[in-house]
C-alpha cells in the first residue's frame, strides 16, 4: 500500500501540457481543452503592475485594506452585495480560497453538482470530506434543482453541509435564472447548507446580467471571484472571497489561520494593480462588455455548427465554455472502438488535433460521451476597432470544421 495521497494532476493543466507537447512535434493543435482568457488585462492595470514591481514586502494575510474596501464597493455597485471590507479575503487565486474554506472544517459533506470544475472534488478529498454528487442531466440543462439537492442530501453523513455552486459554469457555459436561484436558495436554507458561490465568470455573462447567489441566501453564502477571467489575468493569481455578514468568529479565525500557515498573502505588486482594476467600475464593466460581445459571437458560432452535426448542446450564456454531448453518435463511436469520454477525446486529439477535455474529468460517468470545449483559441482582438470572426478567430473555425468532418466520417 502506498504511503502517499493519490491525487491526479489537474486535467485542465494536463491537457495544456499535452497540447504543448504535440506542438513541439510540429503538429497542428486546436487548443479547445485549456480554459484561459485570450484577452490582455486593461492597459492601465498592466501599467500599475509595472509601476509597483518594486513592492516586495509581505502584505496582510487577509489582503491590503484599501483593496478590500475597493472590492467591497465594486461588488456592491455591480452585484448589489453588501459585504464589509473586513469580510473580504484576498489570496493568490480563488482556487486556494475555496480550498481554505473546505479545510476550515474537520468533517463535512460536500455537495458537488456534476458536471463541475475539475478541482472541487480533489480539494474536498484532500480536506478529508465526504463528497456527494448532485445529479444533473442534459434535459435539465445540467442545472441543480431543489429535487436533486434533496436527493443528494439523503446521503448525508456529517453535521456540516457545503455545496459548491458555480455559474456561469465551467464546464457547461450556462447560468441560472433569478427564479432558479430563488428556489435553490429556499432549499439551501431549509437544509442549512453553507454555499460557496463560485462566481469567477460572473462579469462574463453574455447578456451582461448576473445575479449573485448571496442576494438570495445572504446568511450562509461565501462568494468567490477574482481577476482571472473578467480581467484576463489568470496567471497573476488574485482571488477574492466575500464572506457573509455575521460569519462565526471561529470560522473566520480558521480561514485566516489556514491562510497564514499556507499562502501568507497575495503578491503585493498584483494587489496594487488590482486596485486599479477594481477602482473604476465603469471601466471594468465596459471592458467586460467588449469581451462578452466577442465571446458570445465565437461561442454561438461553435454551438450552431456542432448542433448542425447532431451534437446535443445548449447555446453559451457566460464564460467561454460549451459542454457538447455526443450521445447521438453512440453506435458509431462504439463501432470505432470508442467506449468512454476519455477514449473519445484521445481519438479526436490524435486524429484531428482538436483538444477537448472528457466529461469524466468533470464528474460525469465515463460512458457518457460528454466533453468540455473552450472556445478561446484566438489572439486578443480588443485592440482592433471591430471584430470579425473569420479574420480574428481562424483557428476556432478550422478546429470546429475539423471536428465536424471527423464526426461525419464515423
Amino acid at each position: 500500500m502506498s504511503i502517499y495521497r493519490k491525487i491526479e494532476e489537474s486535467q485542465t493543466l494536463l491537457i495544456n501540457n499535452q497540447s504543448k507537447n504535440l506542438e513541439g512535434l510540429q503538429k497542428k493543435v486546436f487548443k479547445f481543452g485549456f480554459g484561459q482568457s485570450p484577452f490582455l488585462p486593461p492597459v492601465q492595470v498592466m501599467e500599475a503592475l509595472k509601476a509597483n514591481v518594486h513592492r516586495k514586502e509581505y502584505g496582510s494575510v487577509q489582503g491590503d485594506p484599501e483593496l478590500r474596501q475597493l472590492i467591497s464597493d465594486f461588488h456592491f455597485k455591480v452585484n448589489g452585495l453588501k459585504v464589509a471590507a473586513d469580510n473580504v479575503m484576498i489570496a493568490p487565486g480563488s482556487k486556494i480560497l475555496i480550498y481554505t474554506i473546505l479545510l476550515s472544517f474537520k468533517k463535512a459533506d460536500v455537495f458537488i453538482p456534476a458536471p463541475a470544475w475539475v478541482s472541487y472534488a480533489p480539494q474536498a478529498k484532500l480536506a478529508g470530506h465526504n463528497i456527494i454528487p448532485v445529479g444533473t442531466s442534459f434535459a435539465k440543462r445540467w442545472r441543480v434543482t431543489p429535487e436533486s439537492m434533496e436527493n443528494a442530501f439523503a446521503k448525508k453523513k456529517h453535521e456540516v453541509s457545503i455545496m459548491i455552486l458555480n455559474y456561469p459554469g465551467n464546464p457547461d457555459g450556462l447560468t441560472y435564472s433569478k427564479p432558479e436561484l430563488e428556489q435553490i436558495a429556499k432549499k439551501a436554507r431549509e437544509l442549512d447548507i453553507l454555499v460557496i458561490a463560485d462566481e469567477i465568470y460572473g462579469l462574463l455573462s453574455h447578456n451582461n446580467e448576473h445575479h449573485s447567489f448571496a442576494n438570495f441566501y445572504p446568511e450562509k453564502t461565501i462568494t468567490t471571484t477574482g481577476l482571472s477571467k473578467w480581467c484576463g489575468a489568470g496567471g497573476w493569481r488574485l482571488g477574492v472571497a466575500l464572506l457573509y455578514e455575521g460569519i462565526e468568529d471561529e470560522f473566520k479565525k480558521a480561514l485566516i489561520g489556514i491562510a497564514s500557515e499556507t499562502y501568507s498573502c497575495a503578491a503585493t505588486p498584483i494587489q496594487m494593480a488590482a486596485k486599479v482594476a477594481y477602482g473604476n467600475v465603469e471601466n471594468a464593466l465596459e471592458f467586460s462588455r467588449r469581451q462578452c460581445h466577442i465571446l458570445a459571437k465565437v461561442g454561438n458560432y461553435c454551438y450552431h455548427e456542432l448542433v448542425q452535426s447532431g451534437v446535443k448542446l445548449y447555446p453559451p450564456e457566460g464564460g467561454f465554455y460549451l459542454f457538447p454531448d455526443f450521445s447521438n453518435y453512440i453506435e458509431k463511436l462504439n463501432k470505432a472502438g470508442i467506449y468512454t469520454s476519455s477514449d473519445l477525446c484521445e481519438r479526436i486529439l490524435s486524429e484531428t488535433g482538436v483538444a477537448l477535455l472528457p466529461g469524466s474529468a468533470f464528474g460525469m460517468d465515463e460512458n457518457q460521451f460528454t466533453a468540455r470545449l473552450s472556445y478561446v483559441d484566438f489572439e486578443d482582438p480588443l485592440q482592433k476597432t471591430d471584430f470579425k470572426l473569420e479574420r480574428d478567430c481562424p483557428k476556432m473555425i478550422e478546429g470546429i470544421q475539423a471536428l465536424k468532418n471527423w464526426l461525419a466520417l464515423l
